[in-house]
């Protein structure tokens, strides 16, 4: 991995949190926005969910469940749920903010995964590609290496901080929609 490749994959987590506080800060939420942006940010959890309960991170190359619709579902959901956080804050700043950086960050992260993937499962990760989607789900006839759905899974992968973290995320809108109210 390149030098400047290698900082995007590393820092897009740690560069995460102070643009979201900005982007808290930025926010000017209504109940209105929260309930509509809540319920695309609960399609981001359950798209990413569905992928934590199937992959085995660096055991294998799965192929089935969400995986056999995506290759990158993980991040699918990420953007969705980022989503929903901008449609909560109501404020194109945070909306220009956030895809700035899923548009810094992402297709750097995917091709460096993807190459990963390649090195390491060759011709069955070439086959898989030629057939499923990057990122938008689109059905195909791939048959999928038989992994099930998991919550063990689930938790292996420590799924539950998205969850965890979208909680706090709106409720920190709710808390700056508190804010507004009261002092401006």
């Amino acid at each position: 991995m390149s030098q400047s490749r290698g900082f995007w994959v590393r820092w897009r987590v740690p560069i995460g949190y102070p643009l979201a506080l900005a982007c808290f800060w930025l926010a000017w939420p209504a109940w209105k926005a929260l309930e509509i942006g809540a319920a695309i940010g609960i399609v981001g959890l359950m798209i990413r969910a569905l992928a934590a309960g199937v992959v085995r991170k660096r055991e294998e190359l799965t192929t089935s469940g969400i995986y056999s619709w995506a290759r990158n579902p993980l991040y699918l959901g990420s953007v969705i749920l980022a989503g929903g956080i901008v449609v909560a804050s109501r404020s194109w700043i945070v909306a220009a903010l956030v895809f700035g950086y899923l548009a810094a960050f992402y297709p750097i992260v995917i091709r460096s995964e993807e190459r990963f993937l390649r090195g390491r499962f060759g011709a069955e990760f070439d086959s898989y590609a030629a057939q499923v989607s990057v990122f938008l789900p689109w059905p195909s006839r791939r048959k999928g290496n038989g992994a099930a759905f998991s919550f063990a899974q689930y938790a292996r992968n420590h799924e539950y901080r998205a969850l965890v973290g979208a909680i706090v995320g709106f409720g920190l809108m709710i808390g700056r929609m508190w804010l507004h109210s009261r002092y401006w």
